[in-house]
């Protein structure tokens, strides 16, 4: 398995958001999602347009079956509203183009965001990019490190440090200060 890292620079996010969006509206709504929700992909490929008309999303997670309530952004609701009220109803927001009505796979969720990574030249990037993004933003608007904890679901404050890179950003500080 590969070893992701977050986007930590926010003009390669709007980057990332420009490009993607110019290429395909459902491809912008997936990145936006990601990484203003800090959903996982598995839980993002389940949403349908229904999900997209309220200002919560309640999922039951695909990794941990447990019941989750998200509230989605102000802002990506409006953003995103056009492409969503173009969707059919019960239609998966991240739709395939393969069969009728099926969300895509991971591995062209994959994709998508490798192409887009490449484009604003980042290489560590992955499926979990979108929830270290959302992770390490949220962690650095909010200083807020419990709370980022349980909206992750993770067991301790340093996991979620590790997690979306502060421990690593801390590191690399120290090394670059570090002398002998």
């Amino acid at each position: 398995m590969n070893f992701v890292e977050p986007i930590r620079d926010p003009v390669k996010v709007e980057k990332m958001k420009e490009y993607l969006r110019q290429k395909n509206e459902r491809n912008y709504a997936l990145f936006l999602l990601g990484i203003a929700t800090g959903l996982r992909i598995s839980d993002i490929l389940q949403l349908k347009k229904e999900n997209l008309l309220r200002t919560h999303v309640d999922i039951k997670e695909t990794k941990t079956r447990k019941r989750k309530r998200v509230k989605i952004p102000g802002y990506v609701r409006n953003d995103l509203m056009l492409y969503v009220k173009s969707l059919n109803d019960e239609e998966y927001l991240i739709r395939s183009r393969q069969g009728h009505n099926k969300p895509i796979v991971r591995s062209t969720a994959y994709r998508i965001l490798r192409e887009a990574a490449e484009y604003v030249g980042l290489s560590e990037i992955g499926t979990h990019t979108l929830r270290k993004t959302f992770g390490y933003h949220f962690y650095k608007q909010t200083k807020d490190i419990a709370l980022l904890q349980e909206l992750f679901n993770h067991t301790s404050q340093e996991i979620t440090l590790r997690y979306i890179g502060i421990n690593q950003d801390s590191l690399d500080k120290a090394m670059d200060k570090y002398r002998i």
